[in-house]
């Protein structure tokens, strides 16, 4: 299979695995949003969206696509905002946001911009505090990134989120999704991709390697080009999903690998990239919310992807049966992290270490520490917490002077 691009003109029809993963991106930047304005005394925020993409905005349904999708969120989570900060008392917040469209169909981008005309009008309007400036590329996207680049540079914004829903894989180099990351501390990266294309280039780069990342699953690289066999295989999954983790661990701090749990097989990878913990704490969050929409194949508390494939891993679809199994490992994973560390770490220091190797709820880890014995969270104060809905970044989770089952040092095994 490889991937063909939406017929705009014709009217494209939106499938499955794209309901959920714009399902999943209108969640998170709602969050996003939400997250970036809470401080009482911030009264403006100022941000980038680039859509490297981004299509006609409506599918042949009349469902939105992405460019309308960030619409329609900054208007409706601006306003309830406004709404929830007259009602305390606080100033209102004011929106500035450059939305940046491109897409290599000319026809797609005029019948986007006449997509986005009512709704942006609208805003215009009835929005005050919500500032969008719009420019529409038409080209493709690694002919577009330079200028894209420069647009962001001029505007000098700190907040940038890169939308790149391309088909296939090879629309976006690699480099250029390092260099995007490298733009502002604050920049993230939706990537979706089909896997087989990411194993094509694969084949190409490193045959060798990649004989050796499936060589588990009992086929050889070669085999791989029988692509339907494999695609609804749980083990097969893991597999891919090391891969992916690997092809992009260079690219950013926080990588998630999940693919969308499609039922026609694991074929799509919705990836979030992002330079801060926090970011990737609110999309395990949102997944959480949004069960079943993607998958992970492996462990579900710390260290995902450390596990023995032949006998070791199981299927984790984000949902209430995967989080009472993700508590269960992260009540052992924690202190044995903390063990390695010393015997205490601040929470912001422990969040930083383990967000790139869960997919684990906040709530969960929170709720594993508190029902952990070995472990004790204590405030700035020197106070004890005793709910895990009161952990706050600022705290410290120590290990306790009496442990029930984690040594100071971990023994030698015999003959190393």
């Amino acid at each position: 299979m490889v991937a063909k691009p939406y017929d705009w003109a014709q009217g494209a029809a939106l499938d499955e695995h794209s309901r959920r993963k714009h399902k999943i991106l209108r969640e998170y930047f709602r969050r996003y949003i939400s997250t970036r304005c809470q401080l009482p005394q911030q009264s403006k925020f100022r941000l980038v969206v680039v859509d490297g993409f981004s299509g006609a905005g409506r599918y042949a349904c009349g469902s939105p696509g992405s460019p309308i999708i960030f619409i329609e969120e900054l208007r409706a989570t601006l306003s309830a905002m406004n709404i929830r900060r007259a009602a305390e008392g606080l100033a209102r917040m004011e929106i500035q946001c450059l939305l940046i469209f491109n897409d290599a169909d000319n026809d797609a981008l005029e019948t986007l911009k006449a997509n986005c005309a009512p709704l942006l009008a609208a805003i215009k309007d009835e929005v005050p505090d919500l500032h969008l400036e719009v420019r529409y590329l038409n080209d493709e996207f690694e002919t577009s990134y330079p200028t894209l680049k420069t647009l962001i540079a001029q505007g000098r914004f700190r907040n940038v989120l890169f939308n790149l829903d391309q088909c296939g894989h090879s629309q976006v180099t690699h480099d250029t999704v390092r260099d995007i990351m490298q733009l502002t501390g604050s920049a993230e990266i939706f990537y979706t991709f089909a896997i087989q294309a990411l194993l094509a280039f694969l084949h190409r780069r490193d045959p060798v390697k990649l004989a050796g990342q499936v060589k588990h699953l009992g086929i050889t690289s070669v085999e791989l080009s029988s692509f339907e066999r494999l695609m609804s295989n749980d083990a097969w999954l893991g597999a891919a999903e090391r891969m992916v983790f690997d092809t992009f661990r260079s690219c950013a701090p926080y990588v998630s690998p999940f693919s969308i749990h499609n039922p026609d097989g694991w074929r799509y990878w919705f990836i979030h990239l992002a330079n801060n913990y926090r970011a990737r704490q609110v999309y395990n969050n949102v997944l959480h919310d949004n069960a079943t929409s993607q998958a992970h194949f492996g462990r579900s508390g710390l260290n995902m992807l450390s596990y023995d494939p032949s006998q070791d891993g199981s299927l984790y679809l984000f949902d209430m049966n995967g989080r009472e199994a993700a508590k269960v490992q992260l009540i052992e994973d924690i202190p044995r992290l903390l063990s390695e560390s010393g015997d205490a770490l601040n929470v912001a220091e422990f969040y930083e270490s383990i967000y790139n190797a869960t997919p684990a709820h906040t709530d969960d880890v929170h709720a594993a520490i508190i029902l952990c014995d070995d472990l004790e969270v204590l405030t700035t104060a020197g106070g004890v917490r005793r709910r895990a809905n009161t952990i706050e970044v600022g705290d410290t989770i120590r290990l306790k002077a009496q442990r029930s089952f984690y040594p100071m040092f971990v023994p030698e095994k015999k003959g190393s």
